[in-house]
């Protein structure tokens, strides 16, 4: 059954020895176990700048997948120390992205829980850093 929940999501880029690139992130969304796994969706909104976008984490045993439909598409696989590969769609291109998760954890129930993510990223073959992603849900009723 799907319900209505409230997502605080918080991200962190770091990229050599730069400062951390943070963002969080409260809106609401849906949770809904089906097919043996959690999905969890949210509009994104022009605070993130991709207005039109719907972001959806597929989260099943071993492992966690980001997709992202709309406005641009993408579909981002995150297993512990499996790099995958994925094209992320723009509407002016598509670009070749790498992902190699060294942390993937959850743990959720049908009211909530968290997700946590850390992968390294690769563009187009070029490094973009180190991306900490923290997913807390609750419900709304």
């Amino acid at each position: 059954m799907k319900q209505n929940v409230v997502l605080r999501i918080q991200g962190r880029q770091t990229y050599g020895n730069q400062e951390p690139e943070v963002i969080e992130l409260v809106t609401d969304g849906t949770m809904e176990f089906r097919n043996g796994g959690w999905d969890i969706s949210y509009e994104e909104s022009a605070l993130t700048g991709m207005e039109g976008v719907t972001t959806t984490f597929r989260v099943e045993p071993g492992k966690v997948t980001l997709l992202r439909s709309g406005k641009l598409s993408s579909a981002m696989v995150f297993q512990e120390n499996v790099p995958h590969d994925s094209l992320y769609q723009l509407e002016f291109g598509a670009l070749l992205m790498t992902v190699k998760a060294t942390r993937v954890f959850y743990d959720l129930v049908p009211d909530g829980g968290m997700v946590d993510l850390v992968y390294e990223i690769c563009i187009e073959n070029t490094e973009a850093g180190v991306i900490d992603y923290h997913l807390d849900i609750r419900s709304k009723e």
